[in-house]
């Protein structure tokens, strides 16, 4: 019998996994869904290109039938390790949207009663994340970790890291160091995004070709040092990244290519809101989508743009799938004409 080909896919996102509970700012809520930034990004790369090998932790009692719906999308799952008997490891994660479309973490029995809801038995006890963090240089249980990544995903030609914690990225980075071959973009958690890490954080741009930080990250990671935003770019771009792009929420995206030393600004797409959740990430998916199909930084962050604009008109990582087909190239035109080199 002849052996099996394992095939490598083109694209490789690593992230974290969650069991979601999102009350949205219109529409039903969540509860108990899968979603976690590696879902999220997969679901903005999805709308553009399917090839996707998927790297991420998951304990005991996370549902086989998610697994398995992901494998039905034609995601590659062998990167999503199932952790035995794992101390610490709680899947769970809530948002509640306010009436400002702000987002609150915590407090959720409270944000249930507000709403008139009957508070979930599953989400009892839950605490989120930040409260427990100690340590920004401890790996989180819950980060995908390099020593699991299969040997099949190693060559991957694009890489994504959504956040999670400094360790596991520096690691995952110094696994598939961004060659020549390799393009490796990475998105950074708040968490470290400030100035008492930039020296370790210089290290890690070394082997990082796009770099996806958010406008409020940036400003962090610079905090006392300067205001501007293309200063803070042409900084970073000092120590590896080809491409920095700075998201800015309704107001778009900055990307500054640094081969050309050109700047551009890309509009968000002027979507009908529904549920923000996973936005970012999902332009980062749309984004590496886009790249590898143009290899022009415009035009894959036009490609991202168009990713988050669905993503927001929906609740879920995979509702850009779900949206009348031909909706994504209509939209991937009209932007086109309003982007602007400065």
């Amino acid at each position: 019998m002849d052996a099996e080909i394992v095939m490598t896919p083109t694209f490789v996102i690593a992230g974290k996994l969650n069991r979601e509970y999102i009350l949205p700012p219109v529409g039903n809520p969540r509860l108990d869904s899968p979603g976690g930034n590696l879902l999220y990004a997969a679901g903005g790369l999805s709308v553009w290109n399917k090839d996707a090998g998927l790297i991420g932790r998951v304990s005991e009692d996370y549902p086989r039938q998610w697994l398995s719906d992901l494998e039905a999308r034609g995601f590659d799952t062998r990167g999503i390790r199932t952790l035995r008997n794992p101390q610490n490891l709680d899947l769970r994660s809530f948002v509640s949207y306010t009436d400002f479309n702000e987002r609150s973490y915590s407090n959720a029995v409270s944000h249930f009663a507000r709403r008139q809801l009957t508070f979930p038995k599953n989400l009892l006890g839950y605490q989120p994340p930040e409260s427990s963090r100690k340590d920004a240089r401890e790996p989180e249980i819950i980060s995908p970790a390099a020593l699991e990544v299969p040997k099949e995903y190693w060559d991957a030609r694009y890489v994504h890291l959504c956040p999670f914690d400094f360790i596991s990225q520096s690691q995952m980075v110094n696994l598939f160091k961004g060659g020549s071959n390799q393009t490796v973009s990475l998105d950074p958690a708040p968490g470290y995004m400030s100035p008492t890490f930039w020296r370790d954080l210089r290290l890690v741009l070394q082997g990082v070709t796009i770099f996806l930080p958010s406008e409020e990250e940036l400003r962090a990671l610079f905090w006392g040092e300067t205001n501007d935003l293309w200063e803070m770019a042409l900084k970073v771009s000092e120590y590896g990244p080809q491409i920095i792009v700075i998201k800015r929420g309704a107001l778009g995206q900055l990307i500054y290519d640094v081969a050309g030393k050109h700047r551009y600004e890309v509009p968000a797409y002027p979507a009908r809101l529904a549920d923000p959740t996973g936005v970012g990430d999902s332009f980062c998916g749309g984004f590496l989508a886009g790249f590898q199909k143009t290899n022009d930084p415009l035009m894959a962050a036009i490609y991202g743009s168009v990713s988050a604009s669905l993503k927001i008109e929906g609740s879920g990582p995979f509702y850009p799938l779900d949206v009348m087909p031909g909706l994504a190239d209509a939209r991937l035109h009209s932007l086109k004409d309003m982007t602007r080199e400065l």
